[in-house]
């Protein structure tokens, strides 16, 4: 149930095992994510589990149409399974505004998108489906 999250929170579930970020993105955020659509990425790929390998890091592909505030991501750092920070207030989140992992340094943005850092991978976008505006279904 995604109704208790507020603009500009994060909040992290479990599944299988891995914790889910979910995060319910300002239009700042967004609106950065965007605009980054175009910015020299690490990756290319949009690393959704929904979606082929060969679409690109778009934000719209990281995020579901009519729901592009929630951004939801596997939050395991891709380069040495890390968790970063960025979920809890006052934490640092990076050159980018996401995410930053402080093991080695890797900084995502507002995306989800490796931007800087050794991490070769964006966070991945596991399968997920809104079963009404305020919930989801993962897996």
């Amino acid at each position: 149930d995604l109704s208790p999250i507020k603009e500009g929170q994060a909040i992290t579930a479990m599944w299988r095992g891995k914790p889910i970020f979910i995060r319910n993105r300002t239009k700042e955020e967004i609106e950065r994510a965007i605009a980054d659509n175009n910015a020299a990425l690490v990756d290319n790929s949009a690393r959704n589990m929904a979606l082929p390998e060969s679409d690109p890091a778009t934000d719209a592909n990281r995020t579901k149409a009519g729901h592009e505030n929630f951004l939801i991501l596997i939050g395991i750092c891709t380069h040495l399974g890390c968790i970063p920070k960025g979920q809890a207030i006052g934490d640092s989140k990076g050159d980018f505004g996401g995410w930053f992992c402080p093991c080695h340094g890797s900084h995502y943005d507002t995306a989800g998108r490796i931007r800087k850092g050794p991490a070769p991978r964006n966070l991945e976008v596991p399968p997920y489906t809104f079963v009404s505006d305020t919930k989801i279904k993962i897996g």
